[in-house]
């Protein structure tokens, strides 16, 4: 019985120091160190020559790093009371599917390319690793369906703007308007700002008021609509940092009904004292 108790007992400290390593600020530094290392060693290896020189090194330094993934993800997963919840977040389930990929044997001549190219996904571990990170993708997938809005409507205005610059400046010697899918290839380097003068200019020898349509163009999409995409975010934003504040709120509010109740109890108790004595 009591050699039970004893096992029990061990393995609850154990599970509390795993717990106490999980959720240190010096585990979470150590990964996204390793991974930013990791990142700037695959972009050093595409130095021409430096593979070559370095193989061994590079070698050691990828069973390194998956060793060190592989103990990082058992860490998080024996931390929790129980294995399902480590797979309800969909944050620790996109770690675990880059750490089994990087576990994948993937050595031989054939495979190589395929290796090299996997081992570039591990970089997106860094995004895990650090809360705010994870907290600006989840803003960015909850302002997925109106963003997708906003493209839609820059759709139609581009595919409006692409059929009246192939109808009015198709005969230009740049060919740049020569048909619909050039027409909208157009329209896009225009919204980037790059070499749209020069695009204009050429049609004002036609029209000599054909600025009105490259202006109009960029104020409705350059100005407008892209400008909402801000808009669209920031909105997230602030309905995610008011729901992290609400959330503060109520867990000091449960925090302070908590210690009331507690004084409550204790204040009955010294009252139930006082009579005994009497």
């Amino acid at each position: 019985m009591h050699y039970w108790l004893n096992l029990d007992i061990k393995e609850i400290n154990i599970k509390k120091k795993i717990y106490q390593i999980r959720e240190s600020t010096w585990f979470s530094n150590l990964t996204t160190s390793i991974i930013i290392f990791y990142a700037l060693m695959l972009g050093f290896k595409t130095i021409a020559n430096i593979e070559s020189q370095f193989i061994n090194y590079f070698s050691w330094l990828d069973y390194t790093v998956t060793l060190y993934f592989f103990i990082e993800i058992m860490i998080k997963i024996l931390a929790e009371e129980k294995v399902g919840n480590f797979f309800k977040s969909k944050w620790n389930l996109f770690d675990f599917i880059i750490v089994s990929i990087s576990l994948i044997p993937l050595d031989n001549a054939s495979t190589a390319s395929i290796a090299r190219l996997l081992r570039v996904f591990r970089v997106l571990r860094l995004i895990t690793s650090q809360p705010k990170l994870k907290s600006t993708i989840d803003v960015l997938i909850k302002a997925i369906p109106s963003i997708v809005s906003i493209v839609l409507l820059i759709f139609i205005i581009f595919y409006i703007y692409a059929i009246i610059g192939n109808f009015l400046f198709e005969s230009l010697p740049s060919g740049v308007w020569k048909d619909f899918p050039t027409a909208m290839l157009t329209l896009f380097g225009i919204i980037t700002f790059e070499g749209w003068i020069e695009v204009m200019n050429e049609t004002m020898t036609l029209y000599s008021w054909s600025w009105t349509y490259f202006v109009s163009f960029i104020i409705i999409v350059g100005y407008v609509f892209l400008n909402l995409f801000i808009a669209v975010i920031i909105g997230e934003m602030e309905k995610e940092n008011s729901k992290e504040n609400d959330e503060k709120n109520n867990k000091k509010f449960d925090l302070l009904i908590n210690q009331m109740h507690k004084l409550q109890v204790e204040i009955q108790e010294m009252r139930n004292d006082k009579k005994k004595n009497y």
